[in-house]
């Protein structure tokens, strides 16, 4: 059956910033595909959350309450993956982001911290998995969370979109020097209805122009997304590597503009 390709049974997933929004998202469709779980943000309360999610549908969540701007704190989950339930199989680098800021008032440190919270941050994850995954699970997957903005110019966003630019490539890079045991992929999602949109989206103006600037005319779930995520790290996805999938209802161009004046 070709449903079964979907299938993860047995396997284990490192998921950060999984407290809400697509990290969430992820962990409960992964468990619901057979996987158990290490999922990690900041708030325990929202992971514990989570965690009942995943425990609903008969899978194992282990919860880290970290700060994963702490390379250090990131890097040890692959560690706590293996500790935790004997193997690791799948990492997927959720956590990132960056304010929107002008040009002008972008420090060249704001690019820096951009750089290590989206592409160092995933970067450490990676080193130390791949040691643990080849160990216990003979191979595996990895999956690098990106953003449309990495793809489209779009004002206010030179440091999130060239760190997310730049988290796309390694993608690709670390495909080839990982091949072919362990496939590298990302995600580049669209606007898509989770917190960090919300006070966009209860902006009727705001909601309207980003619907009707999107080619299939809605604001993405994040259910889309664990739906991509899935297909990539499972038996589906299995000849995928070093590609960018990109499910942002069509967007050729940014489908928001910020009002940042003209020069």
């Amino acid at each position: 059956m070709i449903l079964d390709r979907f299938r993860i049974d047995g396997q284990v997933a490192v998921v950060t910033g999984a407290g809400r929004g697509l990290g969430a998202a992820i962990a409960v469709a992964f468990a619901e595909a057979g996987a158990d779980v290490v999922i990690a943000a900041r708030t325990k309360s929202q992971l514990d959350e989570v965690a009942e999610r995943v425990a609903a549908v008969g899978r194992q969540a282990h919860v880290v309450s970290a700060d994963l701007s702490d390379l250090d704190a990131t890097a040890a989950l692959a560690a706590t993956a293996v500790e935790r339930f004997g193997r690791l199989d799948i990492v997927v680098n959720n956590v990132g982001g960056a304010m929107p800021c002008p040009l002008l008032d972008t420090t060249p440190q704001a690019l820096v911290d951009a750089f290590n919270f989206n592409v160092t941050n995933a970067h450490a994850l990676i080193r130390a998995a791949v040691p643990h995954i080849l160990e216990t699970a003979g191979g595996g997957s990895i999956l690098n969370i990106t953003s449309t903005m990495g793809r489209l110019p779009g004002r206010a966003f030179a440091a999130y979109g060239t760190a997310k630019a730049a988290l796309a490539h390694y993608t690709k890079l670390a495909a080839l020097d990982l091949n072919p045991r362990i496939r590298v992929n990302a995600i580049a999602p669209g606007s898509i209805l989770t917190s960090a949109l919300e006070i966009v989206a209860s902006n009727d103006a705001m909601r309207t122009q980003l619907e009707t600037k999107t080619p299939l005319h809605r604001i993405g779930e994040p259910e889309d997304i664990a739906a991509a995520a899935l297909y990539l790290v499972s038996p589906a996805g299995k000849y995928v590597t070093g590609k960018v999938l990109e499910p942002d209802g069509g967007l050729i161009t940014p489908n928001l503009d910020i009002p940042i004046p003209d020069l």
